[in-house]
């Protein structure tokens, strides 16, 4: 056997082309920043720049379209931070594959293998693409990326390769012999590629916030536009000025259209993203962070999810009574020559998960007598006898030893058990399978002589046990699933495992075991019946990928906002298909990280608890953010439009008042409320329904009292000062004076809806410090340096006329503090 010739090798690349999936394009400096100008709010901010720089203004212009650059690099630099990682992962999960070609074994990289490349499989190897088994020596492999079972499954030669047992497939890890495989199928025609095809199928909506933002923006930039029309005109029919009639009508654009939205949105999915990073997890779509806080359903696969996919012993049986894992050490005598005997029916530096798990187990209990013995002969586990036997001869004593393990109901027959010893050790069988333990026999033999049968048959084997294998959960599992119940969030474990298998590990996490369904079950159901059933269901058990896939959209078509984690390419559909994926970075494929939202750089489930907890801290801070800016507008606006329909009034706000406003407005949305710490028990309380608005009627109305609230005050300020007789500029100073302390104290009380805003104080957000005594400090200096009064149009009235300022911003702090209060007292936030 030769394998293909390398001239053989281009044709096949040429028609088959390279063993690799698809993956997503990265997105040019230029698409990123088309999708960031697509929205309305940014045109506006591009029409005004033009249109100040047109009327002379260039400072002006320049400004707001380096807002747009900033926000443009902000959006290109998450991005690119996270595909840099991504491929990171990809280089350090890229396999090689060691074929024979030109009648040469070579190593060559998988990308490069061709339909009929010979390959050879080794211990430890990632098959690199489909193949069909030509030859094999104790094959067998770890297909839980595939399938979600983490046993491996033995493989052997078949004529003509029918039989799945003949077939080893792309992704999939050899634990144990070798062979040599014919390649049937590379990159998307392989099973691998074939689930990662069916991911371009599968639209991942947009957020709920994403679409209630864009329905806002619309709304406002249409309500805007009519607006400002109408302030020109009234300007221009009461003053008769154009020019100045034109920069009212945009200063009434400016102000009621809310520019920092995509502003803040962008920022706080951003820094939001950065700060998960921290916490191992990199997040490849961004808006998926405030979906993250909302989750109200958590599907976890279990295997290397919720278990390490490693295999541990964890009970042992000697015959007459079982000891679990936490008594081997105190029982050590008792399970001893078990563990040995089972050591050495074992190969060396195996890395078969079970043969390593005896290894780990030897290696903690057997301390003393490491005897040194030589290997005579090894009998192979086989189709036709599940055991594997291994003769070992003491070069102290010269005696022999016989060590076997194997599929328990082989053992007993190698042992000659009869009816009776066999229905005792049977009924052990039964109750560890029922715990969902893998479970192996052991036996030995004596050889007084070097007459060796020519099968296992041909021995005298004692019969010593059994031992019981599990794949351990994760330490920090049980906690999380407390923490998630605490939270509102239903957890349900997804897993290919038998149902016995699922309840033991369901009750070791503390998972509320409500319910299971079997994919048989599921086969029988339809779609409807399986909506209605999987509300009482927390375990699925023997699925396959398809139908996570329709786990996970039955749980969204009963609007449940669906996390789902994953690590193997089974799981890719579903990850894609959920609200929010998260794959697994450390052991997950590619396929399951490119079809994620998020992905968890530690593979620690803790860590996504700690996620939603960001999740819910950034969702709830965006709120504020965003009623924040409703509620500053309102005033904007009123101040704005009311000169323009009573001539007799002075002026008030101009645009260079609003972009004043704007650079104490900006960077508080955006930096300060982002930074604010979360409210209290912000993990207990339950998730927002998934019907429920980002910007409810409740909220809007509660922005809106609060504008109004701000701009009542200052009118009463600027008729008081009026009627005080102060010139224009007076007028205006006073008044522009209390618009910026009522806008500094809004900004106070409603960086926490729980704690007071003495305690906001003492916190000492480093952030809202800076930036309000920036604003104050630079108030302070635009009423008293005679230059910036005259570019403001202010005159001086002389400190202790801002006293009416002061008082009337104290009241509002007054005000919305006892509402404060009241509502946390009312809903028991607090």
């Amino acid at each position: 056997m030769e394998g293909l010739k390398t001239s053989e090798v281009a044709a096949r690349l040429t028609k088959f082309g390279y063993n690799e999936l698809p993956s997503s394009k990265p997105k040019s400096i230029w698409l990123i920043g088309v999708d960031v100008m697509k929205e309305p709010m940014f045109l506006l901010l591009i029409g005004c720049s033009f249109l100040y720089m047109i009327l002379g203004d260039y400072r002006e212009g320049i400004i707001m379209l380096c807002s747009i650059s900033i926000i443009i690099f902000i959006t290109f630099y998450q991005y690119q931070k996270t595909e840099k990682a991504l491929d990171a992962l990809k280089k350090l999960a890229s396999p090689k594959a060691l074929v024979l070609r030109d009648g040469v074994e070579i190593k060559i990289s998988s990308r490069e293998l061709v339909p009929d490349d010979i390959l050879i499989l080794n211990e430890g190897d990632r098959i690199s693409a489909d193949a069909v088994l030509l030859a094999s020596l104790n094959l067998t492999v770890n297909e839980s990326m595939l399938t979600g079972e983490s046993i491996a499954v033995s493989k052997g030669f078949s004529k003509g390769g029918s039989e799945s047992t003949g077939l080893v497939f792309s992704g999939t890890l050899i634990e144990q012999g070798k062979g040599k495989a014919k390649v049937i199928a590379t990159g998307i025609n392989t099973q691998f590629g074939k689930i990662g095809t069916s991911l371009q199928s599968i639209e991942q909506s947009k957020t709920r916030l994403q679409a209630e933002m864009k329905i806002l923006i619309r709304n406002l930039f249409i309500a805007g536009g009519f607006i400002s029309v109408a302030v020109v005109l009234a300007f221009y029919f009461t003053r008769g000025n154009f020019v100045q009639s034109l920069l009212n009508g945009l200063a009434a654009a400016m102000a009621i259209l809310p520019e920092e939205f995509p502003v803040v949105l962008t920022i706080f999915l951003a820094l939001g993203a950065w700060r998960l990073s921290r916490k191992n997890v990199l997040t490849r779509n961004p808006s998926a962070i405030e979906t993250l806080g909302s989750a109200t359903t958590l599907c976890s696969d279990k295997t290397g999810t919720i278990t390490k996919n490693k295999m541990e012993v964890a009970a042992v049986y000697n015959g007459s009574e079982t000891f679990l894992k936490k008594l081997f050490l105190v029982n050590e005598k008792q399970i001893e020559f078990i563990i040995i005997t089972a050591f050495y029916a074992s190969q060396e530096d195996s890395i078969d998960s079970m043969e390593m798990a005896i290894g780990n187990a030897f290696e903690n209990l057997v301390l003393s007598d490491r005897t040194d013995y030589k290997l005579i002969k090894e009998y192979p586990l086989s189709k036709e006898l599940l055991a594997m036997t291994r003769v070992l001869k003491n070069d102290k004593d010269s005696r022999v030893n016989v060590n076997t393990k194997g599929a328990p109901e082989v053992i007993f027959k190698l042992c000659k058990l009869d009816e009776t010893e066999k229905a005792r050790h049977t009924k052990t069988l039964d109750k560890m399978a029922e715990n969902g333990y893998r479970v192996i026999a052991v036996a030995n033999a004596v050889l007084s002589d070097m007459n060796l049968p020519e099968n296992q048959n041909g021995f005298s084997f004692k019969f010593l046990g059994l031992i019981g294998f599990e794949d351990p959960i994760r330490d920090e599992v049980p906690q999380a699933i407390v923490e998630c119940k605490e939270a509102g969030i239903k957890v349900i474990m997804i897993t290919g495992d038998y149902p016995a298998t699922a309840r033991s590990i369901a009750s070791q996490i503390k998972l509320e075991n409500s319910g299971l369904l079997t994919g048989e079950d599921l086969n029988k159901m339809s779609d409807e019946e399986l909506r209605i059933k999987i509300n009482t269901t927390t375990i699925f058990a023997r699925v396959v990928p398809e139908q996570k896939l329709r786990i996970v959209k039955a749980l969204k078509a009963n609007n449940e906002i669906v996390a789902m984690t994953g690590d193997g390419v089974n799981d890719a559909p579903a990850l894609k298909a959920a609200d929010i994926g998260i794959a697994m970075g450390n052991k997950g494929t590619d396929v399951a990280r490119e079809a994620s939202s998020l992905v968890l750089l530690d593979d620690n489930f803790a860590s996504i608890v700690s996620a939603i907890r960001s999740g819910r801290r950034i969702f709830d801070n965006l709120q504020k953010a965003m009623s924040y800016i409703l509620a500053i507008h309102i005033p904007i606006i009123g101040l704005t439009m009311i000169p323009a329909f009573i001539p007799s009034l002075p002026l008030l706000l101009m645009p260079l008042h609003i972009i004043f406003m704007e650079l104490i407005i900006d960077p508080v949305c955006s930096i300060a409320f982002e930074s604010e710490q979360e409210e209290k028990n912000i993990m207990k309380r339950h998730p927002r329904k998934p019907d429920e608005q980002f910007f409810g009627k409740s909220k809007i109305l509660s922005s809106v009292f609060q504008g109004l609230l701000l701009l009542a005050m200052v009118i009463i300020v600027y008729f008081s000062s009026v009627n005080e007789g102060h010139t224009d500029g007076e007028v205006r100073a006073i008044a522009f004076t209390s618009l910026i302390m009522g806008n500094v104290f809004l900004i106070i009380t409603n960086l926490s809806k729980t704690r007071s805003f003495l305690a906001v104080i003492k916190e000492k957000n480093l952030a809202v410090i800076i930036i309000l005594s920036i604003a104050i400090t630079m108030l302070i200096l635009v009423i008293s340096i005679p230059i910036l009064l005259q570019t403001f149009s202010f005159e001086f009235p002389g400190y202790k006329h801002f006293l009416s300022s002061f008082i009337g911003a104290s009241s509002i702090l007054f005000i919305l503090e006892a509402i404060k209060f009241y509502n946390a007292k009312k809903y028991k936030l607090v």
